[in-house]
């Protein structure tokens, strides 16, 4: 497992191999962040290997803000999702709040794509496994609110989506249509004023200090599948200052700019879960989760022949049109290429006494036949 972000490679990690946090025992740093640093671990009673992350100070030296950590915990440990890396425990000893999770091993999202773009077919799949697992989170009332590379763990078993250091849950209630069971956010998550998050995959509502819904997760997810698919950020830039203005007034070239064989639904996708405004994005993980699995079976090949039938018959007409002109012309060319046969004439021409067709000085014919076979001198 690599729990680490590069840029916090050079934090000196305080805990030492041996250190026991309850009946955790410390093996080995694995990597820090803001939201703390983690630890490969030993349960001494369960005799596995699990992940510890150590709270920062700024969490846990504040009693309020404890109070709401173990609270929102307390709700992540709920998210039971094959795609989701799970939250074992939570404690505290001499003053170090910490939390057990699940040790995954392979690598992150982020070193992959130093390698350059993910094929269609692994963005597709990783795709719906991490909007399936949003789907959960949003549906049991948990929104990411940091949905980045370096937050994805690709191991054997497929995508884990990890560190819900900022995720924060949803107050209201969900109300659920009838007829599609789709739930709808109806409270926002974030104070009018401030921005947690990781700036290049912000959703432009978080920039501006707005209230944000589940809906930010989606503008997120969108700049991820975009950067799966092309190798490249949705949005760069040489400053913080620019990079919020390109995010809330630009739009990156289409994937198939870079990609020429992406499907042109997985662009489309791709476009609506980066639209600006919140109402013209995606509303649900769920109805991604489906549109994705469409795509990854053909469903967009499919759906242009079978909802633009009159123009690919026109186009069909005019390609056999062409084959038939083209086999005229050829046929033509080759008729004219053969010998043509000549039609004979014979005719009888009685000659007055004494004359003779030959001349007798010159001992040649005295008749002579026009080239064209018409006339006779």
């Amino acid at each position: 497992m690599r729990f680490r972000d590069r840029r916090y490679n050079s934090r000196i990690m305080s805990l030492s191999a041996g250190t026991k946090l309850g009946p955790y025992e410390i093996q080995a740093p694995l990597g820090a962040g803001g939201m703390g640093e983690v630890y490969r671990a030993r349960d001494t009673r369960l005799e596995r290997t699990v992940a510890v992350k150590v709270l920062p100070d700024h969490l846990s030296c504040d009693p309020e803000s404890r109070q709401r950590f173990e609270r929102e915990a307390r709700t992540i440990s709920s998210l039971n999702h094959p795609h989701i890396c799970a939250l074992y425990d939570i404690g505290t000893q001499d003053g170090i709040d910490f939390l057990v999770m699940e040790y995954l091993e392979g690598q992150t999202l982020a070193d992959r794509l130093q390698r350059g773009a993910l094929p269609v077919e692994e963005v597709l799949e990783i795709g719906i496994e991490i909007a399936d697992a949003l789907d959960k989170a949003h549906r049991q009332g948990i929104v990411h609110r940091d949905l980045k590379p370096s937050n994805i763990m690709l191991t054997k078993s497929g995508a884990k989506l990890m560190d819900f250091g900022l995720a924060k849950p949803v107050q209201a209630a969900f109300i659920a249509s009838a007829s599609a069971g789709t739930p709808t956010l109806s409270n926002w998550l974030t104070v009018e004023g401030t921005i947690v998050g990781t700036f290049q995959y912000m959703a432009p509502e978080q920039l501006e200090g707005k209230e944000a819904d589940a809906r930010s997760d989606i503008f997120a997810f969108g700049a991820l599948l975009y950067e799966m698919g092309t190798g490249r950020a949705a949005f760069t830039a040489k400053s913080k200052a620019s990079l919020i203005a390109a995010i809330l007034s630009s739009q990156p070239p289409a994937v198939s700019t870079f990609e020429p064989m992406t499907p042109p639904a997985l662009d489309w996708a791709i476009r609506t879960c980066l639209a600006k405004n919140p109402d013209e994005r995606w509303q649900c993980f769920r109805d991604i989760v489906l549109e994705l699995k469409w795509i990854a079976t053909g469903g967009s090949e499919r759906e242009r022949w079978v909802t633009r039938p009159h123009q690919y018959r026109v186009l069909a007409a005019f390609a056999a049109t062409t084959v038939i002109a083209i086999a005229a012309v050829l046929y033509l060319l080759w008729m004219s290429m053969q010998p043509r046969s000549r039609d004979t004439t014979r005719f009888v021409m009685q000659l007055p006494a004494g004359h003779s067709l030959v001349v007798p000085d010159l001992d040649a014919p005295a008749l002579d036949l026009s080239p064209d076979g018409r006339y006779l001198a």
